[in-house]
């Protein structure tokens, strides 16, 4: 157990992006509520998670994490939650082929309620009110009273976990995930898309070695692992006091684990190394995130992973990298440099949607090609510097959305419009996210092509 820690030791520090509940008896009563729910998942999903992560660590795996910038009350639904997995095991499948590596599956989902802002508080129409933080915290619609912080949302937002894990673990196991359901799905994308015949060659290859596996008498029907997968849930812990009253002992291994998902992280507005975050992070058994923007020196960078990695364990932390496309090749390499150098052991993932938000027709969205272009960058720097590539960091949804510009069926400045959807920021929609799926696969294949090249030559 980590040095002087508890679950509510965080309370002791400093802390950023906290809504200010107008009722602390109402939010007390609330958390010790909570407290006395079951958990969202198990310490031992956790660690299967953990060990692989390890796998990424070492460069033997792929990490593809995605999903809702912040999930909806209003938008829960089955139909919802399955296009979105029907989307991810699209990506997933195409990742592993160019890969040539398992893929290691995290949703941005089930826990996604809160969001960290820039400003405490929102003007629109000369009115001023405090600012929307999450439907956990307070609701999105601009009234005085939507905008009060009601602890009970905590409680919704339980149950909204409780339901969306539910039917997750039924599409990741009862058949719904099968692979040749999978590949019907990602064959009718090639079909009616605009880049039909550059994505028709690498999808014919995995046909042919789906086809080859049916010869020879390998199917779903005999092996379980071609009808079933692993999913696991992640979300940015913000609001650490529903974080403490699902923070539960395991008692196989008597170790403090958050059981409101299996891998959380903390957002790069919250990473003081002697905050509240920090604190509470350094406690629990979970595999965890850390964000990392372009004010992050490494320096400071080799501090957070001492304090939240002092075993320096593998697939215990993994770093998210948000630069944006015009910082990345700047602010990567020294973190990378200072990392070997002390030789600690850490998932490099790419975040390439929050460092390239801009504003078009007063519509906050993300441009496709800059997207595509510092997910690129981080593969060539990592090159480069001779370490894993380790994952990719996506906000996405399975709807055909038109938040973020650009892609094969472009959207366009002028339809942003049509299907702005999101409640805080622009998703990839299904496309756009199996499009970003085929081009990194087409990378991370020629990468594969150039070292077996460059080992033959040697």
């Amino acid at each position: 157990m980590a040095q002087n820690w508890t679950p509510g030791s965080w309370r002791q520090k400093p802390i950023q992006q906290v809504p200010e509940y107008p009722d602390a008896t109402a939010l007390a009563a609330t958390e010790a509520t909570l407290a006395t729910y079951p958990p969202l998942v198990f310490a031992g999903e956790a660690r299967r998670l953990k060990k692989q992560l390890a796998n990424v660590a070492e460069g033997n795996a792929f990490l593809l994490q995605g999903g809702d910038c912040a999930e909806s009350f209003l938008e829960h639904g089955a139909d919802n939650i399955r296009d979105f997995f029907r989307a991810f095991l699209q990506m997933a499948v195409v990742l592993t082929y160019g890969a040539q590596l398992p893929v290691v599956k995290v949703g941005r989902i089930a826990g996604q309620f809160a969001k960290p802002r820039s400003s405490n508080v929102e003007v629109l129409d000369g009115v001023t009110l405090p600012s929307y933080r999450g439907d956990i915290i307070n609701g999105i619609e601009f009234n005085e009273a939507s905008r009060i912080p009601n602890p009970e949302r905590q409680l919704d937002a339980y149950r909204q976990s409780a339901a969306t894990l539910n039917l997750l673990r039924a599409f990741a196991m009862g058949g719904y995930a099968n692979l040749e359901n999978v590949h019907q799905w990602m064959l009718g994308f090639i079909k009616d898309s605009p880049q039909a015949d550059r994505y028709r060659k690498l999808a014919d290859r995995i046909s042919e070695t789906m086809n080859f596996m049916q010869a020879i008498g390998i199917s779903a029907e005999n092996n379980p692992s071609l009808r079933e997968t692993d999913f696991f849930t992640s979300h940015e812990a913000l609001l650490l006091g529903y974080e403490e009253a699902l923070t539960r002992i395991d008692s196989t291994s008597g170790d403090w684990y958050a059981t409101s998902g299996h891998m959380i992280w903390i957002g790069d507005r919250t990473r003081q190394l002697d905050h509240a975050h920090v604190e509470y992070f350094r406690g629990i058994k979970n595999p965890i995130g850390l964000k990392c923007g372009p004010s992050l020196t490494p320096d400071n960078l080799i501090e957070l992973i001492d304090a939240l990695n002092p075993a320096n364990e593998a697939g215990r932390l993994t770093l998210i990298c948000r630069f944006g496309h015009d910082k990345v090749a700047d602010s990567l390499p020294k973190l990378i440099r200072a990392v070997e150098k002390e030789g600690r052991k850490v998932v490099w993932s790419c975040d390439p949607m929050h460092g390239n938000t801009i504003t078009l027709n007063h519509y906050k969205t993300r441009p496709f090609e800059r997207i595509l272009s510092e997910v690129e960058s981080f593969f060539q720097i990592h090159r480069a510097e001779g370490t894993h590539p380790g994952g990719i960091h996506i906000e996405m949804t399975g709807k055909d959305v038109t938040e973020c510009t650009g892609g094969a069926r472009a959207v366009t400045a002028d339809s942003l419009s049509d299907r702005y959807h999101t409640h805080c920021d622009p998703r990839l929609n299904a496309d756009q996210a199996l499009e970003l799926a085929f081009l990194l696969s087409e990378r991370m294949k020629s990468g594969r092509d150039e070292k077996r090249l460059a080992i033959a030559t040697a």
